[in-house]
């Protein structure tokens, strides 16, 4: 199984790390991941939070194709349909090329009605024009000498692509839960990867739900990833000093969405979250990798079993986690827990 290392950049209001300092962040420890065989980047994205995600997933992916040799770039997750069509497919296209072909799109339609207010779209159509936007990209990818195109959304004269695409198709991840989405990533022939948020019980349904649906449609998916939280350090004790804060921290979008009806989270009781308070570690720590070695080795076999991953992707970087801190996460769980799933 491959492991990957995800970047978010939360840096909220009087935090320990600023947003510049969580971009240096990355630029030191991503070397050390790559020289302790971690497969992949992934960085995720969102827009206006007070929280301070961040809001341009390719221009990191750009700083980190410039200081790794191998690591596999992908967007995970880009809300397509919040983009230029032409000019996304523009910045693929050359990311490709900066990265020698190292990129993969991870897209979802979006879920924060603030993010399209904001980008002046109709939170109403981010479906119908997300589906077309792919439909675009794939297009115009396989035929970069002419991107015409005519949709609802999407209208391209007939005109070259360049750069031209160093991968002959560009690799599509879908990051959906939703019943009609599974269900389109399955007639596109995509693989999904699921929210963080959901228990490993959720994604087990969901992903017999996509698996039935790819089954209707005879595709048969080769990857699928999964991502977790985690922090794993020698001391359990620190592992949560600095996880169950910085979780906590990265739940918070989702614990303000569920609470304002908008996108359902459950606790680990199955209880509904109906508050924007700070959610407690402790109530959602099965879906996280916090600890020592020997629990996080527990908690992988224990995603082996249930889900079955091809590719465990590891959102380490967490709010107000010292740089330190962050390396030596890193080195311990390629030390101590990669091996044992080789």
């Amino acid at each position: 199984m491959k492991f990957s290392v995800m970047f978010s950049f939360v840096a909220p209001e009087g935090g320990l790390l600023s947003h510049r300092e969580s971009f240096a962040q990355m630029a030191e420890v991503l070397p050390l991941a790559e020289s302790l065989g971690y497969h992949g980047v992934h960085i995720t994205e969102h827009h206006f939070q007070e929280d301070g995600w961040l809001p341009n997933p390719l221009l990191a992916l750009a700083m980190a194709a410039g200081i790794t040799k191998r690591m596999r770039l992908v967007t995970n997750i880009l809300v397509s349909t919040l983009y230029h069509p032409v000019q996304l497919l523009e910045d693929l296209a050359t990311l490709d090329n900066l990265s020698n072909g190292r990129l993969g799109l991870g897209t979802a339609p979006g879920y924060v009605r603030e993010e399209f207010a904001g980008r002046g779209l109709a939170y109403e159509e981010r479906f119908q024009r997300h589906e077309e936007i792919i439909d675009f990209l794939q297009q115009a990818w396989r035929n970069p000498a002419d991107i015409g195109f005519e949709g609802r959304f999407v209208q391209v004269p007939h005109l070259p692509l360049q750069p031209r695409p160093v991968q002959a198709e560009l690799p599509i991840w879908y990051g959906v839960s939703g019943p009609k989405m599974l269900e389109r990533a399955a007639r596109r022939g995509v693989p999904v990867t699921a929210s963080p948020r959901h228990t490993t019980a959720e994604l087990q349904e969901h992903f017999a739900r996509y698996e039935a649906a790819a089954a209707r449609f005879g595709y048969v998916p080769t990857e699928r990833p999964v991502i977790r939280e985690a922090l794993v350090l020698e001391d359990r004790s620190e592992a949560v000093r600095y996880g169950g804060p910085g979780t906590s921290q990265l739940f918070g979008l989702y614990g303000k969405k569920s609470a304002s009806g908008e996108r359902a989270l459950r606790d680990d009781a199955g209880a509904l979250v109906t508050e924007a308070a700070p959610l407690a570690f402790e109530a959602l720590a099965s879906r996280f990798l916090v600890g020592d070695p020997a629990s996080a080795r527990e908690g992988v076999q224990a995603l082996i079993e249930a889900l079955h991953p091809t590719e465990l992707v590891l959102r380490m970087q967490m709010p107000d986690v010292p740089t330190e801190v962050l390396a030596r996460s890193l080195r311990t769980f390629a030390e101590r827990v990669m091996p044992h799933f080789a």
